[in-house]
Parts: structure tokens; C-alpha cells; sequence
């Protein structure tokens, strides 16, 4: 665990990779499809790759991988950098033990294992049994693990399965005592964990889609179920539906106390949601708490009859309230804790104090309160990074948490509940040395002067002359933050002098709500002028030169990616749009896309489709223009980000492009949006993404 690292300096090869690989991409058809939208006619003569299960398409995405194969297969380096990643990727993963009862429950993968393996023992010192290996549901890591849920009596175990890495779960029951099955299987639940109350729990569902249709069907109308083990789900009783809204959905939760049933409503992914509840020890009928989509109410436990709640209604950086479900008024509400300057991203109640997660400038405090609201100390953390955990009941006298950085492989730390005191319970052995290398955060002006945070790494003593290969990463998007993180995969990159640099763009939660809105619908361009701007800043700064830069992103991120290569092409060296949204016209279409309509808008909306089009990926490529070297990434079972975007999207790129950088796309099988990813794939997919870099920067890493 402790072998030394060998670490070299980049050496350019003596010839131009760029030209060493003459491509033939494969003959992609085209249709006479126009659709018209509100009068202007966008031509789709891709529309055909939409349909996945046809013949053509399977062989068009054959042609292509074995296009993106022999071009990756000519890279010298391509197997060392493989051997370099299995050395680091082999290290004991575990996760903080959570306690039920008098026994505690982690995960842990011992280094090289496809999925991670649920362990449980009895107390801390106890031996730990495996109680849940999902590398035995499929012989090649295809099948992982969702969420668990144990029964408030501790008997039983309820956890989902993915197959393929798709969203669609499956339920099953463990009986922890015999680490046996129960005959209880729920299917065709999407987006829904498992809330237990006495001997059964809530999930949600949506009706069985058609056959063939199940990675592409539009997927509307969930509903909400209670299941009592030991009877079919056929016998599923019907809690909760809406048959005039097709977009909502239902996550349930139940105190600890068993007292309340709490429903939340939601539409898409936008924040604002209802809040319904029910006494479970009567026969009161669901009721409402809060029944307008005009703000974010997140139950965070119930303190008696009451409810604490935090919520961004009239605090866009959040606050704690304390409100009565039965007289749920905004003028009967009490603060607990009132909005900051820095947003309040998490909140737990954990041995009856309230554990309080802050963000700021993208990084974690954490600060301690009473019951009512009094401010008692801050948790002392080992450095500036990103903290998780401090997860708990009202009793509990300990808690757990993580600690993690760029450079800080993720640590997990017991916590002292009484004595605010920390104390380290498990250390990740990476075979990396963090003492050679150095984060700051600056922070750059955007095109209309706002100022970005921007987290820059690389190895101490960097010369600052323009000439650094550097990874360029951003989101973006869904009040989603990005803040510092260990990742394994990336030191290669660091060990080879690579600069990585993370830019946290308006779109996400970094500074409240508003952060969030200023990156949403018509203000979505300001998201990718940040990015240009972090480029540009990344050049000025001399860390880098448009040669030797290369940009990432997923999803949304992969949005991202797709657009500003678009926009200015001249501005990066390598690009890798990973599952990414690049159709804006028709997103809404298929499987969770119609959610998205709540961050992006709708090109059913006339107005909302005049800046749709204006960015949209797919549609801004233009021919004969010098786009980066360019590695699109997709997989056959991804049903949150249909494949088709990147299909279409890559035809265009391949069809424009002038050809003097490369344009790939890399289709992954049994692989869904990213989670779950087995252990094998993931080495695979981070060897290729990198060596893809290297190559087309014209250099050759060492290791």
C-alpha cells in the first residue's frame, strides 16, 4: 500500500499524434425529416438513431465502436496507463458503518472487486460477516446495488437492485438474522427509495412500459404504494396518485417514531415541492401541509407533534423552521435557525443536537445546535475539503462522517456527539502521496463581471508558462454543487504534471438558490460563458494554452461541453461530452427528459424554444469549422440521458467537422448513466478517456 510512486515528467513524442491516425467514420444515412416549431423548420436527418431496438441502429453503433476501438488500440501508451490505474484503483473502499441496533452496517470493496459488498457486525469491535454481495447477482458487475433500508425493528433489510446500471430498481427483503430471502420482489419502481412503517414500507412506481420500450418510454405518472412483506405486489395498497398531473411525483418518508407518514410532491427536478402528511396512529386521511409549488420544504424530523422543516421560501440560502401540521400557516411558523450569508445544504438531528452542513465558496463548515436553535460550536475539520455523514437517531451518542479533498483520499471520522470531539475511525491507504502537490481556490470574473469560484491542483513547483496539459471539468446545472473530492482516477494526470481544474458555474447550488436560477431557462448561456471564462482565465494565468487544454462533463456537464466547443472551438484542444442532454428540442420526449423541462424550458413553448435553439448542441454545429479532438461517451442502458442524444450528436460532429481532429463516440454496454458502474468498466473508461487526452495533446505520459 505504501510503494513508492514513480514520477516522471512529460516527454512529447517526435511525432504529431494528431496525424499519425487517418479515420474513416462509418456511413451514417441521413433522412428528409423536418419537424416544424412554431413555424421555423429544423431538419432531423438523424431521427432514425432514436429508434434503439432497430437493426440499423445496432449496427450503426457497432461501426462506430470498432471505429473508436482501432483508433484507441494505436495508443502506445494506452495499456500502461490501464496497469497504472488497476494499481491505484486497488485499495480497501469502505464506507461509514451506520448503526442498527447493536449492529453496524458498511460497505467495502477490497480493492478490485466489480461492485461494493454490504458487511455487518456487532458493535464496533465485532467481526464483520458479509451480508449482501451483489457481485453474486451477475457475473460481470453488471447488476449493483440502490438504496437500503432497514425496518425500524432492525429485522429485516430492504435494498434495490439496478441491472445494467439503468434506473429502473427492483425491491427485495432480507430477513438480517438468516441473511435469507423473503419472497417479496417489487418491480418497475423508478426514482424511489423504501420507507418502512411496522411490517411493510412505501415505495414508489410506474406502470410496467411496453416491452422493448423499457430504456426510452416516457415514463409519467408515478405512483405511491405501500407493500406488507409476505404478499405479492399485485396486493399493493394505492396511497397515493394524481391522474390529472402525469409529472408528479411521490417520495414518502416515516418518522422514527413510526408517528408520521410524510409525502412529498414533486415536478421534475425543479426544488419546489407540496408536503402532505399522515398521523399513522389514527385514522386521519392524508393531509396537506403545504399546497403550493412555491418553495422547497424538506422534513427533517418530527420533535413531537412538530415538524422541523428546512426550507428556501423566503431564504434562497435556506433555513430551519418549526411548523405545525396542523396549523401549517406561515404566520404560525417558528425559526430555528434562520438563513446565513452561506447556504445550508444539510441538516440531521443526531443525538438530540442539529448537525448543520454550510457551504462556503463550495467547501464545507459544520456547525452544532440545540433542539431550539442555539448555536453551541463548530465541528473541527481536518482541512478545507468536503464533508458528508453525521447521520443518526435522536439518541444516538455517536455519529459518523467523511472527510475528503482533491489531494485528501476520503477519511471517516467518529464523532463524540457530547464531547465535540472527532476522532479517526477509518483511513483510505491509497498509494499516493499527497505532500507533492497543492490546491488553492481563486476566484475569476465572468463575462457580465460575476465572480466564479475556481478549485485549480497540480503538482508543487509548477511553472507557470502557458505550456501545462490541463483537464478543464464542470456541471453546471440542478442546484447541483460541485465541491472538492478525491478521485483515484485522476492521479495519473496529476503525476504527469496535468493541471485539473474545477469550476463551480451559476447553475448549481453554490451560493443558494439564486446561484441556481441565475443558470436556468433564458440565463442558461451565463453557465457557458462561465466556463469559457474559467478557460480563459486558465490561459491568462499562463497555467495552460488553448493547445494543451482539454474540457469534461457529464449529463448536464455534458451539455456543457457540447455547447461551448460549439461556441468557441478555437478555445480547447480535447473535448469529452459524456452523457450529455444535445438534443434541446426533444430532451422532453423520452424516459425523465419532460423533468428537465423545469430547468431548461420546452420547445413546445414558442418563447422558450427561440433560446433552445440558440445553444442547443446538436444544432449549432457548423460545417467546416476545426472542432477539439472529441470523445463522446454514452451506454446502451442509459435511461436517464437517452443514447440517441449522443448518437445524433456525433453523426452531425463527424458529418461537419472539417477532420483534422478526431470526433469518436464510445458506447459502453450493460452501463446505464454512470451509477453503479462496475469496477472493471469504470478502469476502462478512465484509461481511454486519458489516453484519448495525451494523444491528441501530443504527449506521452510516463508511469
Amino acid at each position: 500500500m505504501k510503494k513508492k510512486l514513480m514520477i516522471l515528467l512529460l516527454m512529447p513524442l517526435a511525432f504529431t499524434f494528431t496525424n499519425a491516425q487517418k479515420i474513416k467514420y462509418p456511413e451514417t444515412k441521413k433522412i428528409d425529416h423536418v419537424d416544424d416549431y412554431h413555424g421555423t423548420k429544423i431538419p432531423d436527418p438523424y431521427r432514425w438513431l432514436e429508434d434503439n431496438n432497430s437493426k440499423e441502429t445496432a449496427e450503426w453503433v457497432e461501426a462506430e465502436n470498432k471505429v473508436t476501438q482501432d483508433y484507441l488500440a494505436k495508443i502506445p501508451f494506452r495499456e500502461a496507463m490501464k496497469k497504472r490505474l488497476t494499481e491505484l484503483w486497488n485499495y480497501e473502499k469502505y464506507s461509514a458503518p451506520s448503526k442498527h441496533g447493536i449492529y453496524y452496517t458498511f460497505s467495502k470493496n477490497d480493492g478490485l472487486q466489480e461492485q461494493s459488498v454490504i458487511y455487518i457486525q456487532k458493535g464496533l469491535n465485532g467481526t464483520p460477516e458479509v451480508l449482501l454481495d451483489p457481485n453474486k447477482l451477475s457475473n460481470d458487475g453488471s447488476v449493483s446495488l440502490g438504496g437500503l433500508a432497514y425496518s425500524n425493528d432492525d429485522k429485516y433489510l430492504c435494498y434495490s437492485i439496478s441491472r445494467g446500471g439503468s434506473d429502473w430498481r427492483e425491491f427485495y427483503v432480507m430477513d438480517v438474522q438468516s441473511k435469507q430471502l423473503t419472497s417479496d420482489v417489487i418491480k418497475w419502481s423508478k426514482f424511489s427509495g423504501s420507507a418502512w412503517y411496522k411490517d411493510g414500507f412505501y415505495y414508489g412506481r410506474y406502470d410496467e412500459p411496453k416491452p422493448g420500450e423499457e430504456l426510452k418510454q416516457k415514463v409519467e405518472f408515478q405512483k405511491l404504494y405501500y407493500h406488507k412483506l409476505g404478499t405479492p405486489q399485485s396486493e399493493d395498497k394505492l396511497v397515493m396518485e394524481d391522474k390529472q398531473n402525469p409529472k408528479y411525483g411521490f417520495g414518502a418518508g416515516v418518522t422514527d417514531d413510526e408517528k408520521f407518514l410524510i409525502i412529498s410532491v414533486s415536478q421534475g427536478t425543479a426544488p419546489e415541492n407540496l408536503l402532505y402528511y399522515k398521523d399513522l396512529n389514527s385514522d386521519m386521511p392524508i393531509t396537506p401541509v403545504f399546497t403550493k409549488f412555491e418553495a422547497e420544504y424538506g422534513l427533517i424530523d418530527n420533535i413531537g407533534d412538530k415538524f422541523l422543516i428546512s426550507t428556501n421560501y423566503q431564504a434562497p440560502n435556506n433555513k430551519l423552521i418549526l411548523v405545525d401540521p396542523k396549523n401549517p400557516e406561515k404566520e404560525n411558523w417558528k425559526t430555528i435557525i434562520p438563513e446565513s450569508k452561506e447556504v445550508m445544504q444539510s441538516v440531521s438531528l443526531v443525538g438530540e443536537k442539529l448537525f448543520v452542513t454550510y457551504l462556503k465558496d463550495a467547501t464545507s463548515k459544520v456547525s452544532v445546535f440545540d433542539t431550539n436553535g442555539k448555536y453551541l460550536y463548530d465541528v473541527k475539520l481536518p482541512g478545507v475539503g468536503t464533508c458528508s455523514g453525521f447521520g443518526g437517531k435522536k439518541d444516538d451518542n455517536e455519529t459518523f462522517y467523511t472527510f475528503t479533498s482533491f489531494t485528501y483520499p476520503p477519511t471517516i471520522y467518529k464523532y463524540d456527539i457530547k464531547n465535540n470531539k472527532s476522532e479517526l475511525f477509518r483511513k483510505a491507504e491509497v498509494k499516493f502521496d499527497p505532500k507533492g502537490y497543492e490546491t488553492k481556490e481563486v476566484f475569476y470574473k465572468s463575462k457580465d463581471g460575476t465572480k466564479v469560484p475556481l478549485f485549480i491542483v497540480h503538482k508543487k513547483g509548477l511553472k507557470l508558462n502557458g505550456n501545462n496539459p490541463t483537464l478543464l471539468y464542470a456541471y453546471g446545472g440542478f442546484n447541483i454543487s460541485q465541491q472538492p473530492g478525491f478521485s483515484v482516477a485522476r492521479i495519473p494526470l496529476l503525476e504527469n504534471g496535468v493541471v485539473y481544474a474545477l469550476a463551480c458555474l451559476r447553475g448549481g447550488s453554490e451560493y443558494g438558490e439564486e446561484w441556481h436560477k441565475a443558470g436556468m431557462f433564458e440565463k442558461k448561456q451565463n453557465v457557458f460563458d462561465d466556463f469559457i471564462a474559467a478557460a480563459e482565465y486558465l490561459i491568462k494565468s499562463k497555467y495552460t494554452s488553448p493547445s494543451k487544454l482539454a474540457v469534461q462533463g457529464g449529463s448536464n456537464g455534458g451539455l456543457l461541453i457540447g455547447a461551448v466547443i460549439n461556441q468557441r472551438p478555437d478555445l480547447f484542444k480535447v473535448a469529452f461530452p459524456q452523457v450529455g442532454v444535445m438534443d434541446m428540442l426533444r430532451f422532453h420526449k423520452f424516459t425523465i427528459g419532460w423533468a428537465w423541462v423545469s430547468e431548461y424550458g420546452s420547445s413546445d413553448n414558442p418563447d422558450q424554444f427561440k433560446y433552445l435553439i440558440k445553444y442547443s448542441p446538436l444544432h449549432n454545429i457548423k460545417k467546416g469549422v476545426t472542432y477539439p479532438a472529441t470523445m463522446v461517451t454514452t451506454a446502451d442502458h442509459d435511461d436517464r440521458v437517452f443514447p440517441a442524444h449522443s448518437f445524433k450528436y456525433i453523426a452531425t460532429l463527424q458529418e461537419m467537422n472539417d477532420g483534422k481532429n478526431p470526433t469518436l463516440i464510445r458506447i459502453e454496454t450493460k452501463v446505464g448513466h454512470g451509477a453503479g458502474t462496475s469496477t472493471s468498466k469504470s478502469i476502462d473508461l478512465v484509461t481511454d478517456l486519458y489516453s484519448f487526452m495525451f494523444y491528441n495533446m501530443g504527449i506521452t505520459p510516463k508511469f
